[in-house]
């Protein structure tokens, strides 16, 4: 077999997702995870290490984009900067996202990390979870369900003299200021100091190893997508793939997601001959997967698991299908939104991880007044 360029990005992006995978799980980092801790007992420790992987992947996009690299403002995968903004997406889609990571026991990524280990109740989530993406991206669902309204109240950030829906772009037009990649880059550092004050004023996140491992990772893996796609090896790649006989599944600028790829996993496993639809997302999910098992086996924490009852199947399949049409929705989950997204400082993407935030923690305000209620 030729070791193509498209086969060298690959994988490396299955290389990366191997190590995001085992760190995840030996550090116990999850999204789901910190807002359940700072909901229910107030320990911010694990939503630090979330905010600190943002830190680190918003500083390494600064760098790139400084050194110019990488253009983040041009197109992208999802188009994170867009200036199209379309508010109730990003709000209706996160805030679905949030309830059913809570109901399903964790995110996209959390529910891979647990498939690695054993735990058969996440492989039933990801099943429904990447049939209804499957449904949102590759059949007409969205365009008849959602897309009708969607476009109604999306904004047209052009019309108001602002380009696109970064954070210092939108500031500067607000401000009547023209639009400088200076001005830009000041924020984005401002906001990412903010960001790792946060993070480091706290004794027990200083004290912590593994949240701050965990972060770093996480940061670091987000950055080297977009350095890998974005830089002078996705240009290549792109050109290989303009000039391929079949050509590949989305090769474009991006970096790590985990709903996009849940649905193109399945039109893969659809269609297995077609190695053409293998892309950046489904090594990056089969990576995570292999790198948690890899853990998990390694340290003696492979452990089946399944449904304890009826009710816990139903609550983790509708969380699931909340999820899956929800992620899509939104463009992103708690990591291709709440991390990749805003690490190149979307408003979209961070209106999206407040959504998500303020679904499953409303979620789990709920949960424990029915357990009081019924006690």
């Amino acid at each position: 077999m030729e070791i193509t360029i498209h086969v060298q990005v690959l994988a490396a992006v299955f290389a990366v997702a191997v190590i995001m995978g085992a760190v995840t799980h030996k550090t116990n980092f999850c999204a789901m995870g910190a807002v359940s801790d700072w909901v229910n007992i107030g320990d911010t420790g694990r939503m630090r290490a979330w905010v600190f992987a943002m830190a680190v992947a918003l500083t390494g996009v600064i760098a790139l984009e400084a050194a110019g690299i990488v253009n983040l403002s041009n197109e992208t995968f999802p188009p994170y900067r867009t200036a199209n903004f379309a508010w109730i997406r990003y709000l209706l889609g996160g805030l679905m996202f949030g309830v059913g990571m809570t109901l399903a026991s964790g995110c996209g990524n959390r529910t891979l990390v647990r498939i690695g280990g054993g735990n058969l109740k996440s492989l039933v989530v990801v099943a429904i979870f990447a049939t209804c993406a499957y449904l949102m991206l590759w059949t007409p669902l969205y365009a008849k369900a959602f897309l009708p309204w969607v476009a109604a109240t999306t904004v047209n950030l052009q019309s108001y003299g602002v380009a696109n829906q970064e954070l210092g772009t939108v500031l500067a037009g607000m401000f009547g200021m023209g639009r400088s990649q200076a001005l830009n880059l000041a924020v984005a550092a401002a906001v990412a100091a903010g960001m790792v004050v946060f993070c480091f004023k706290s004794a027990d996140f200083r004290g912590e190893r593994d949240h701050i491992l965990s972060g770093a990772v996480v940061g670091l893996a987000i950055v080297f997508g977009w350095w890998l796609t974005g830089g002078s090896i996705g240009r290549e790649w792109k050109e290989y793939a303009e000039m391929a006989a079949a050509v590949p599944s989305r090769v474009q600028v991006q970096s790590y997601t985990f709903v996009s790829p849940m649905g193109d996993t399945l039109r893969y496993l659809l269609d297995p001959a077609n190695l053409s639809l293998v892309n950046f997302g489904v090594m990056a999910l089969a990576g995570v997967v292999l790198g948690s098992s890899l853990w998990a086996v390694l340290a003696g924490q492979f452990r089946i698991e399944w449904f304890a009852s009826w009710s816990d199947f139903a609550n983790h399949a509708v969380g699931a299908a909340l999820m899956g049409i929800g992620g899509v929705l939104s463009m992103g989950c708690t990591f291709g939104q709440a991390i990749t997204g805003i690490s190149t400082l979307a408003i979209g993407s961070i209106l999206t991880f407040l959504a998500i935030v303020i679904g499953a923690a409303g979620t789990m305000k709920y949960q424990y007044w029915r357990i009081t209620r019924e006690a």
